[in-house]
């Protein structure tokens, strides 16, 4: 049932699924001023998402008034590349689980989170909310994207066939605390973070760079993201999903000078222009989020300093 405007989440019982991962972790941080009567959360020891029963029954016995579907199988362009059925698969599993154990036991609200990568490779720029499945996806992650896309349709189909008060947010590159730096699955930024630290440690004077560096791309903050998703869940109750993002984009060239700054390193950037570019240009229009009354706190080069000051200090201590 469409729950009325704004729905507070005063004294409920809210799900994080996901909880463990950048965005799902910065949920909790964020929902602690929200006077929930309890987050839920649930391990992979627990409760294995991809199992239909297993939620079924999980979901049942906790009975939460709201979810946030944060859980997701994620990963960057060689990730996306080399594992495409895992992508596809697993996401698609999650998702629905998910979302139709959500229904079957009545949670009054739920926020399906997607991406930026469910709109066309070649949407036009600033891209909105309208050109969903309006041209052909980015290959380098067109099983992701896919999979992303049938958990908007499926929160839309509950919506229109059972009136669930089931909503999507689209974010963009998201950057900050628990994010991964593992070279081989990572997205741009914290790839950069950690090459740029370690050149500085082996006393390089240069860092390699997949492609062109020619790509614009958009990035948030995590709690800004957070905050978003929040703000959407009181303040949103509509079949149409919402970008979720910071409005301004930047060259990855840009963020590779910046990060190297940052590192205190004057080298030179290789671009191996062997590797794939990805899509061209991905700025998501802000103007919807942005009538609703929401807009990002945190800077960029504020944001990516701070969590090059946290990636250093926690990589010294191992």
């Amino acid at each position: 049932m469409i729950q009325p405007l704004p729905y507070s989440l005063e004294g409920k019982r809210v799900w994080v699924a996901g909880h463990r991962g950048m965005v799902g972790a910065a949920l909790l941080r964020r929902l602690e001023s929200e006077n929930c009567a309890e987050i839920l959360t649930a391990s992979r020891d627990e409760l294995d998402l991809m199992r239909q029963a297993d939620v079924e029954a999980w979901t049942r016995a906790k009975k939460p008034d709201a979810v946030f579907v944060a859980a997701a199988k994620v990963g960057g362009i060689l990730a996306n590349d080399a594992c495409p059925a895992d992508f596809l698969y697993d996401n698609l599993m999650i998702e629905a689980n998910v979302i139709r154990a959500s229904f079957h036991a009545g949670v009054e609200k739920l926020l399906f989170l997607g991406s930026s990568c469910i709109y066309p490779r070649m949407a036009p720029q600033p891209i909105t909310e309208e050109s969903l499945l309006t041209g052909p996806l980015e290959p380098t992650n067109e099983w992701y994207a896919i999979a992303k896309i049938a958990g908007i349709k499926l929160c839309q189909a509950h919506r229109r066939q059972h009136g669930a008060d089931f909503i999507s947010a689209m974010p963009t590159n998201l950057y900050g605390p628990g994010d991964n730096y593992d070279l081989q699955s990572s997205h741009v930024l914290p790839a950069l973070i950690r090459k740029a630290h370690e050149a500085r440690k082996r006393g390089e004077n240069s860092i390699e760079i997949w492609g062109t560096g020619a790509p614009r791309r958009e990035f948030l903050h995590v709690d800004d993201c957070a905050d978003a998703l929040v703000f959407l869940m009181k303040y949103y109750s509509d079949d149409a999903p919402v970008n979720v993002g910071s409005g301004a984009d930047v060259t990855i060239r840009e963020i590779a000078e910046m990060i190297a700054s940052l590192a205190g390193l004057n080298c030179a950037l290789r671009f191996n222009k062997s590797k794939p570019d990805g899509t061209p240009r991905k700025l998501m229009s802000a103007d919807k989020l942005r009538a609703l009354g929401w807009a990002p706190k945190i800077n960029l080069k504020e944001g990516v300093k701070a969590v090059f000051e946290d990636y250093v200090k926690a990589a010294s201590s191992k």
